[in-house]
């Protein structure tokens, strides 16, 4: 007689859902980032030293020379200017972002990761998350900095993370533009030079440093309605620190809704573009 063995049927995993996918391929290709960085400190202290270098340079050079709200306390200036560094550090982000992409893409990886059963847009994605984190980490060091030359918060610890969140959503945001531009170039340097010469004219034509009242009408017009403006007059009114001059600009009157408003919209545009470009440039 011949015994007949009932052999287990093996089935296949169900797929997981489209959103569960990409959060999952995304943290995992952010874990890769971070781990990347980790075992490159040079990358996480270069990125720190420039802030710090903006801090220390713009409070004790130009401290005393610039007038804030009719005064040259140095120390008014110091809590002034704060905001734009912050607003700085995180957009100037960009450039690392999209030299980090660049790279994967000189070399060949983004090719690997597309052979791969993952979900389309989780490279990009994760990337940018761990940009954003290692951002988190520049804004503490550089709060910790300017506590030190004597910026305060004046209106408490819960308006003070809003503005923090404001500065985070922005720097994401950007991060974004730099994604498109590191897959729109062929090196990293090209990367790099792209991701910062357009973001000098967004960060000085500004409220950052100065305040917009001595422009010109037209170039004071551009500042006002500067995406990069908003989230500097925004963690201004939540750190409590000197504003600049009272303008009729709706970004200014109400800064904490322009600059989420900015944020987003330049989230879903850029992302948009990059994934599209990613998936073009990967066919």
């Amino acid at each position: 007689m011949t015994a007949v063995v009932d052999t287990p049927r093996l089935t296949a995993p169900q797929p997981r859902g489209g959103v569960v996918q990409s959060v999952g391929d995304s943290l995992v290709v952010a874990k890769r980032n971070l781990i990347r960085m980790m075992r490159i400190p040079e990358m996480i202290i270069f990125g720190l030293i420039q802030p710090i270098m903006f801090v220390v340079l713009f409070s004790y050079v130009f401290g005393g020379s610039v007038s804030i709200g009719g005064s040259l306390d140095p120390k008014g200036y110091r809590e002034f200017l704060m905001a734009g560094i912050f607003a700085q550090t995180v957009t100037f982000a960009t450039a690392g972002a999209g030299a980090g992409i660049a790279d994967d893409m000189h070399k060949g990886l983004i090719d690997r990761f597309r052979s791969l059963p993952m979900a389309r847009g989780a490279v990009l994605t994760g990337r940018t998350l761990a940009d954003l984190v290692q951002t988190a980490l520049t804004v503490v060091v550089l709060a910790t900095v300017g506590l030190l030359v004597g910026w305060r918060v004046h209106h408490g610890i819960l308006k003070a993370l809003g503005a923090f969140a404001l500065l985070l959503l922005l720097g994401y945001a950007f991060s974004w533009i730099g994604a498109l531009i590191g897959l729109s170039v062929r090196t990293p340097e090209a990367a790099t030079s792209g991701g910062l010469i357009w973001l000098f004219p967004v960060t000085f034509v500004s409220n950052a440093f100065v305040a917009t009242s001595g422009m010109t009408p037209w170039l004071r017009h551009v500042a006002e309605w500067n995406p990069f403006s908003a989230t500097v007059q925004a963690c201004r009114d939540l750190f409590g620190n000197p504003g600049v001059v009272p303008s009729n600009a709706w970004p200014m009157q109400h800064p904490v809704i322009a600059s989420l408003i900015w944020s987003l919209v330049i989230i879903v545009v850029f992302r948009t573009l990059a994934v599209r470009k990613y998936r073009s440039a990967t066919a």
